[in-house]
């Protein structure tokens, strides 16, 4: 069989078809999952991996930052945002694999093909923001993770951090099914620890469920918590992502294999972010019951007092003894490198997507990370392992201020006939997605609102200074508000291919597409082993 063709590290990916329900591949030299087409549950595991790909982003080293301090500062009265972001987070990455599915589309290639050239640039610039943001908590979390292992400097792990994720990249192609297997089985032994933790740690149930269903923010602090953990939750970059992994099966053209398809990935993301739900609600509980105890020494005090990666793992001494540190180090480890991986190939898709241009994945990788390495490494070393932890809610808020300007595109593609014909979504679904998307926006309003007034009030400028800054504030409110009234108010312009629109079956129509094959994590099947 011959193989597929070099590319070049720079390419222009080229759109010739003829007919816009051509398919880009029609062969089956490229690693392929095909889906039967015959209706059983059997096949559920021909779709499974897209979701578990993207859970990876909920147990990153940002979840478990923001987790433990919730925990620690607030005991269990942040537990309904995680309850309200799972939930939020099953809707929001069903209907990016939707649109995949049903358009044969990502989420960014719709944005090129819908918006003008100058807010299609300003959404890729965005995307990639929260990439770079979303990669910071990776950077720390691993530098906190060399830090405990082998006493290496703090700064001196943010600069290890550039070169730690190529060399997983490059060993991914010996084995990534292996890689994914190691690094799943080390972030559910540190979850396991957590369960374990629970029984020794005994958190109050009537305190758990009242902190899972009773909303509450005492103070901009609990806010600015309940935007981080938001923001470490329901990434703008996984819908990206999700709409772009579905591509990567073949599915049958049909109205019955779509409707298929559509569940099944509900399913399996239900099952992952089911996971990814207990491991941070563990987290939170353990995290307060143990910090907010009336037993602890001095020294634990200070440590629940300033709670961050490099000192969470005395959480877990009760479990595993003198050996808490060196595990919690290496799943930490594991879990910011899977899910920097997995930010890589987001990032492809994004500028792919956007900007119809692609590079190399430890090309796209050095970008992204040198991005994020700059501010974490100056960080790091002026404000030490305190001012690190701060930076990781920061990057955490401003993925939750950014997550409109992916959200509000999805839910008008997802809700649009012309785009989803018979898969668009229900007035329910669309009710709710909007519903969830404005109680996001208003919280993300109501603490700049309140961080703003608060600053200014407590602020030694002059009066002129204090007014000058409380315009610019204001000023930058109301460029955030008119850039979500655009995007809401907009009209749909393009319409889809026939594919969505049709229950006719559509030979000539197959996934997976090439050109999201070649970006994909390498696939270790051969086509000889496809599911039958």
């Amino acid at each position: 069989m011959a193989a597929p063709p070099a590319q070049p590290q720079f390419m222009t990916s080229i759109d010739r078809r003829t007919h816009p329900d051509e398919s880009r591949i029609d062969n089956i030299e490229y690693d392929q999952i095909v889906v039967p087409d015959n209706k059983s549950w059997k096949n559920l595991f021909a779709y499974v991996g897209p979701g578990f790909l993207v859970c990876i982003a909920y147990i990153d080293p940002g979840n478990f930052q923001t987790d433990l301090q919730a925990g620690a500062q607030y005991k269990y009265g942040l537990l309904w945002i995680i309850l309200l972001a799972s939930c939020a987070a099953l809707i929001i990455q069903s209907l990016a694999a939707n649109l995949g599915v049903v358009t044969g589309k990502h989420l960014a290639e719709h944005c090129r093909k819908e918006y003008p050239r100058v807010p299609n640039f300003i959404l890729w610039f965005l995307a990639e923001i929260a990439i770079v943001a979303c990669d910071i908590p990776e950077v720390i979390g691993t530098a906190f993770a060399l830090n405990m292992l082998f006493n290496i400097p703090l700064w001196c792990g943010v600069l290890i951090t550039g070169l730690s994720t190529l060399v997983l990249l490059l060993l991914q192609q010996y084995g990534v099914r292996k890689l994914e297997i190691f690094i799943a089985f080390l972030v559910l032994t540190i979850a396991g620890c957590f369960f374990a933790e629970l029984g020794y740690a005994k958190p109050n149930s009537s305190e758990v469920l009242e902190g899972l269903f009773v909303p509450q923010l005492k103070g901009s602090g609990a806010t600015k918590l309940a935007i981080s953990l938001l923001g470490a939750m329901v990434m703008p970059h996984n819908l990206f992502l999700h709409s772009a992994l579905v591509l990567s099966r073949k599915i049958p053209r049909s109205v019955s294999g779509i409707k298929e398809a559509c569940r099944f990935y509900m399913i399996e993301s239900g099952f992952a972010l089911l996971v990814a739900f207990f491991i941070n609600v563990s987290v939170i509980s353990v995290s307060g019951a143990v910090c907010n105890s009336p037993n602890l020494n001095s020294k634990e005090l200070e440590s629940c007092e300033n709670l961050d990666l490099n000192e969470a793992s005395f959480l877990l001494k009760n479990v595993l003894g003198s050996w808490s540190s060196k595990l919690f180090a290496i799943a930490l480890l594991a879990s910011g490198q899977s899910s920097t991986i997995t930010g890589t190939y987001a990032g492809q898709y994004v500028m792919q997507g956007f900007l119809d241009l692609r590079l190399k994945p430890w090309i796209r990788n050095f970008l992204t990370r040198c991005l994020a390495i700059v501010p974490s490494l100056i960080v790091a070393i002026i404000g030490g392992a305190s001012g690190a932890g701060n930076l990781i809610i920061i990057a955490s808020m401003i993925l939750s201020f950014e997550l409109p300007f992916a959200l509000i595109p999805l839910l008008k593609f997802t809700s649009c006939k012309t785009k989803m014909g018979l898969y668009a979504n229900s007035f329910s679904i669309a009710a709710t997605t909007w519903i969830i998307s404005f109680l996001i926006m208003g919280i993300n309003i109501y603490y700049l609102a309140e961080k703003l007034v608060t600053s200014l009030r407590h602020s030694k400028l002059s009066i002129a200074g204090i007014v000058f800054c409380g315009l610019l504030g204001i000023l930058a409110m109301v460029v955030y508000l008119a850039s979500i009234a655009y995007l809401v108010i907009r009209k749909n312009q393009e319409g889809s291919h026939l594919i969505a629109l049709s229950d006719r079956q559509e030979e000539n129509v197959t996934l997976p597409r090439q050109d999201i094959a070649n970006m994909q994590l390498p696939q270790t099947r051969t086509t000889d082993q496809s599911l039958n």
